[in-house]
């Protein structure tokens, strides 16, 4: 106080003071609120005090009379001990000396016990009974009992030998050979030269607990079973198995028993038996199994895992198979999609490969159906099982999160394979069009599913799992495959016109007297590439684009068409994108056809009567393609430029008059009715 009233001044001590008074004040609240809390407390702390003092008048006067009653007591006690002194100590000496004869005739009788334990095989009991008389052995050994010695020690030799040969015996249980080890290191043999035989037969007992394929065809047919009777997950299959593993527990901890520095050697056999069973496992996944027999054997392991757990806790076995769990359930999941794309593959190629004959009228419908149903099916199957997979908890090891993220990996992945192999079949056949609405019902029993995520948001291989994406990237699949199949039949064609125009002579071409027979090849193409339209693709809206007739049937036309032709190249879009139906399909053939015949024209030169055979042969396509095509202008405009490429590379561009080029055509015409057969 003297040190703050010194350092402090007036309005520091003024402030301290009020700290101070509120301080005192507090501590007074307190004080009283400790008094009323406890006021119940001191009223019945007094009662028992006031008790205590009128319970404890006249207690010194008992205590008198009680201290009086234990003198006489301990006096009559002295008397009768000193009256029994004599008949005691000779009592105690009798009994002495017979519990020595007990122990003389005990070891008399020894040998004859020993025998009868050897015979009865009770060698736990003779071992007690040897032990138990060694130290008399030890004293009187080689005086009074010599005899009963050397009889006892060759019967303990015998037991001794037959007890090695129960260590070593291989039809001996391991509980039963841990038992007589004990007994071995009771009688002071050293077992320490028997540890590595032991621990040998111990790594030799595994190989009859690993999960055979006969175990597991067993556990096949008893989950089976289980399924049918309700799905029960507290019956875990495999019971003979079970013993195996149950006996082989208490062989460890027998061995832990003997050869307590023996932990670090059994840890390592546990988890060698574990991973064992994994190993088969991974082995078992690779082929399909389904999911009920996948199920089966993981409640195996994980039942394997709890008994060991119980006998060698040191392993933390649990933890180190949690690890495994993840792997094996992970390389199942993959494993499900690679059969499942083997699948889709298999159905496809089944359809593609019969023989012509057994196909049906429509081959490409079948083709498309059997993809749909092969991918839409199967995807909900897989998706049915894992399902089963997300509800089955094994030992609370919480994979259900990782399953998720794993089943929308896999779909990820399974779908980019898939779109790899149809990109991969677009080179095999025709036409390989994937429809949309199989891969629209996957994500959608996905999202019924595995709605969600474990969490992670991104996988190893690629982004988190996204419906939309894979549906526009199967979209884009179509269109790809779509313009390959549109690149195939028109390198067909193109190899067509190539032979009509690379073959004939043009500067010595003779006059036209009818359609060349290529026209009738070239409408037979388009014919064939409409009817596989039809089959897998739908009708589109019809849009006609028609612009003025061009025949140019003189020379006058010609050159009007020359140059209507090109100014209305600026107007025409001859290439647009390619759309998902019959028309657009066949538009597209015949604008690339008509393309390649105009750049072949223009590779060769004709005299007058090669010039008027172009013209007679494009006249008669023009009226012929109307029929199939929706852009009426840009195939007009393409058979004009073969005309113009035709009159550019020609000597004498004198073209047919009207009627003969009309003349002409309907002779074609009149041919092909007399060769069309008339339907009943």
């Amino acid at each position: 106080m003297n040190l703050l009233v010194r350092k402090s001044n007036l309005e520091g001590l003024l402030q301290k003071h009020v700290e101070m008074a509120s301080e005192i004040k507090n501590l007074d609240t307190d004080l009283q609120m400790l008094v009323y809390e406890n006021y119940n407390k001191f009223i019945s702390a007094t009662d028992t005090i006031k008790r205590m003092k009128t319970n404890i008048v006249g207690m010194e006067t008992n205590m008198e009379q009680l201290l009086d009653k234990i003198m006489t007591v301990q006096s009559k006690s002295d008397g009768v001990n000193t009256k029994l002194f004599e008949k005691r100590e000779h009592i105690e000496k009798l009994h002495r000396t017979r519990n020595l004869l007990r122990k003389v005739q005990f070891i008399y009788d020894l040998p004859s016990r020993l025998g009868k334990c050897i015979k009865s095989e009770a060698y736990a009991d003779a071992v007690r009974f040897y032990i138990g008389a060694m130290p008399i052995f030890k004293a009187y050994g080689d005086s009074s009992f010599q005899d009963c010695k050397r009889a006892s020690e060759e019967a303990m030799a015998m037991i001794i030998k037959n007890l090695q040969g129960k260590l070593f015996s291989d039809s001996e249980s391991i509980q039963a050979r841990a038992e007589a080890a004990v007994l071995l290191k009771q009688l002071d043999f050293p077992v320490d030269s028997l540890k590595a035989k032991l621990f040998e037969k111990l790594e030799q007992s595994l190989d009859g607990l690993q999960l055979t394929h006969e175990v597991i065809a067993i556990v096949s047919v008893e989950s089976s079973n289980l399924s049918e009777q309700g799905n029960n997950t507290e019956s875990v299959p495999g019971s003979a198995h079970g013993a195996l593993v149950s006996e082989f527990a208490e062989a460890v901890r027998a061995y832990q028993i003997i050869f307590p520095d023996s932990e670090k050697q059994l840890i390592k056999l546990s988890q060698d038996l574990i991973t064992k069973h994994f190993e088969i496992t991974s082995d078992y996944i690779k082929k399909w199994i389904p999911i009920a027999n996948f199920l089966g054997v993981l409640r195996i392991i994980w039942k394997d895992v709890l008994l060991i757990d119980k006998v060698l806790h040191e392993a933390l076995l649990p933890d180190y198979s949690s690890k495994a769990f993840r792997i094996a359930v992970r390389q199942y999941i993959k494993s499900t999609f690679s059969h499942l794309l083997h699948d889709i593959s298999d159905a496809l190629t089944n359809v593609y490969i019969k023989p012509k004959e057994k196909l049906e009228e429509h081959p490409l419908v079948v083709f498309l159906e059997a993809g749909k149903s092969s991918v839409l099916q199967g995807s909900v199957n897989v998706l049915l099982d894992f399902r089963q997979l997300l509800e089955e908890n094994l030992g609370g090891l919480q994979l259900s999160d990782l399953i998720v993220d794993w089943v929308q990996e896999g779909f990820q992945d399974f779908f980019r394979a898939l779109h790899d192999q149809f990109l991969l079949l677009s080179g095999k056949n025709k036409s390989t069009i994937q429809d949309e609405n199989s891969t629209g019902g996957i994500t959608e029993e996905i999202a019924a599913y595995f709605s969600g995520g474990g969490g992670s948001g991104t996988h190893e291989n690629g982004p988190a799992f996204v419906p939309g994406e894979i549906c526009r990237t199967f979209h884009s699949a179509g269109e790809m495959l779509l313009q390959h199949y549109i690149n195939m039949r028109t390198q067909r064609i193109s190899i067509l016109l190539r032979k009509r125009f690379t073959t004939p002579n043009w500067f010595k071409h003779k006059e036209p007297r009818e359609v060349h027979m290529f026209v009738d090849l070239f409408l037979q193409e388009l014919e064939a590439v409409e009817s596989e339209a039809k089959q897998i693709l739908p009708h589109g809206v019809l849009r006609k684009h028609r612009r003025s007739e061009s025949n140019g049937s003189s020379a006058s036309s010609l050159s009007n068409s020359l140059r209507d032709d090109r100014n209305e190249s600026q107007k025409v879009e001859i290439f647009t994108k390619t759309e998902y139906t019959q028309e657009s399909v066949v538009t597209t053939v015949v604008k690339l056809c008509l393309k390649s015949l105009q750049e072949f024209v223009r590779l060769q030169t004709f005299n007058r009567s090669g010039f008027q055979q172009i013209q007679l042969d494009v006249q008669f396509l023009r009226a012929a393609l109307k029929e199939i095509v929706e852009d009426e202008a840009a195939v007009d405009f393409l058979l004009d430029e073969v005309i113009v490429g035709a009159s550019d590379r020609c000597l004498d561009p004198i073209p047919l008059e009207p009627p003969i080029l009309d003349k002409l055509i309907q002779v074609k015409l009149a041919k092909e009715k007399e060769q069309t057969p008339i339907s009943p």
